[in-house]
């Protein structure tokens, strides 16, 4: 899972900078709807870039390709130990949930009997506001704390995007919460929601 999750960090690395080398060079946003599929590789090769910017995003593209194969390896060993496993299985009931992320979530957690409450796993994944108080004052809720683990807790917001996505009472609760709170708040609080049905 660890391997997995370097992969996908550096995908998402590579196609940053090719997204800052266009916006460098005031290019336009692609009207496609991913830069990085057959449509969009198409209009990305039709820009007009400098000969050393067009080199470094065809490299940049021959990495993507190369890490998606490795990817799709990864994910095929994770699907090989992971598809018996009930407690995977389960998780992957969840809207958002599928079978990488279900592995993952059980390879951060363990033996899920070592937390008592599921506000106990919130803590453990660093998804808990932070609370600031002095003496009899009143409590200051502030951000969530990040302390723990920080790729479980990544897993667990790109579930609530995609649960976000998704109809039902999770995408309800994600949308009633982004119009008073912000997108990135209502994320962070849905990725909360996710562990505590973990």
């Amino acid at each position: 899972m660890a391997r997995r999750y370097q992969v996908v960090r550096h995908r998402t690395r590579l196609k940053n900078e090719v997204h800052s080398i266009l916006h460098a060079h005031l290019i336009p946003k692609c009207p496609h709807a991913d830069l990085f599929n057959a449509r969009g590789r198409a209009w990305l090769a039709a820009q007009p870039l400098p000969d050393d910017e067009r080199a470094a995003i065809d490299r940049h593209v021959r990495e993507l390709d190369r890490l998606a194969e490795d990817l799709a390896l990864l994910d095929r060993e994770i699907a090989q130990d992971a598809i018996d496993d009930s407690a995977v299985n389960r998780l992957m009931t969840i809207t958002g949930v599928n079978l990488a992320l279900g592995a993952g979530i059980m390879a951060a957690i363990g033996d899920i009997g070592r937390f008592n409450s599921p506000h106990k796993l919130v803590s453990y994944f660093g998804l808990n506001p932070r609370v600031r108080q002095s003496g009899l004052g009143a409590a200051h809720h502030d951000h969530i704390s990040k302390i723990g683990r920080s790729h479980a807790r990544a897993m667990l917001v790109e579930a609530a995007w995609a649960a976000a996505k998704t109809p039902g009472p999770l995408h309800a609760f994600f949308v009633r919460l982004r119009a008073r709170r912000g997108h990135q708040i209502a994320a962070v609080a849905l990725a909360r929601k996710l562990t505590v049905l973990c």
